[in-house]
C-alpha cells in the first residue's frame, strides 16, 4: 500500500478491530487505482438521527493527483456502513478509471475515442410523460391537512394559502408530523 490512510471518528472510538478491518479493505484500492496519495476515513455515530438505521456514518475520501473521490453511507452498524461505502467507492474508482482510459490526452476528439453505442444501449433522458392541471381553492393550513387526508395524498399536498396569499406545499415528515414549504421568488 503506497498511500496514507487516515481514520478519524466523531462520537465513537476507533477500536483496533475497526482499524484493522478498514486497513484490510482499503488496501484493495491500490490494485484498482495505483495513483492514490491519501485515503481519509471519517466515521461518526449520530445520537439524534431520524432513525436507528441512520445512526452510523462512514465517509471515504480518496485523493490523488488531479482527482478527489468521495462516498458516504449510513447504516445501523458501523461495519455495514463501511462495507456499503467501500462498494460505492470501488464503483466510483472504476467509473473514474474508465473515463481516464477513454480520455483525450493525445488530442483526439471525443467522438473518435467513445465507442458507438448500440441502439438499445442509448440512455434516454427523463421526459415529462404526464401533466396535471387543477384549480387551487384558497384554504388555511388546517384545511389543507384535512384535504390531504381526505384525498389520500400520503406524501404531499399543494394548496393556495388564504392567510399568506401564496402557493404552499404541505408534506408529511417521517415522524408523522407535517412540514410546510413556503416558496419565495428570489
Amino acid at each position: 500500500m503506497d498511500f496514507k490512510v487516515e481514520i478519524s471518528a466523531k462520537n465513537m472510538e476507533v477500536t483496533e478491530r475497526i482499524s484493522d478491518y478498514i486497513n484490510k479493505k482499503v488496501a484493495k484500492f491500490d490494485r484498482l487505482l495505483p495513483a492514490i496519495d491519501e485515503v481519509r476515513i471519517d466515521l461518526s455515530h449520530l445520537k439524534n438521527a431520524r432513525s436507528l438505521s441512520d445512526r452510523n456514518v462512514a465517509q471515504i475520501t480518496v485523493r490523488g493527483k488531479g482527482y478527489i473521490l468521495r462516498a458516504e453511507e449510513r447504516a445501523d452498524d458501523i461495519f455495514t456502513a463501511m462495507d456499503i461505502t467501500l462498494e460505492k467507492m470501488q464503483r466510483q474508482i472504476e467509473r473514474y478509471k474508465g473515463k481516464r482510459e477513454r480520455g483525450r490526452g493525445d488530442g483526439t476528439p471525443a467522438s473518435a475515442v467513445a465507442p458507438e453505442p448500440a441502439i438499445e444501449e442509448q440512455v434516454e433522458r427523463p421526459v415529462i410523460v404526464r401533466r396535471k392541471e387543477f384549480t387551487l381553492v384558497p384554504m388555511d393550513e388546517a384545511e389543507a391537512i384535512e384535504q390531504m387526508a381526505l384525498l389520500g395524498h400520503e406524501n404531499f399536498f399543494i394548496f393556495y394559502n388564504a392567510n399568506s396569499s401564496q402557493i404552499n406545499v404541505l408534506y408529511r415528515r417521517r415522524d408523522g408530523s407535517y412540514g410546510l414549504i413556503e416558496p419565495k421568488v428570489g
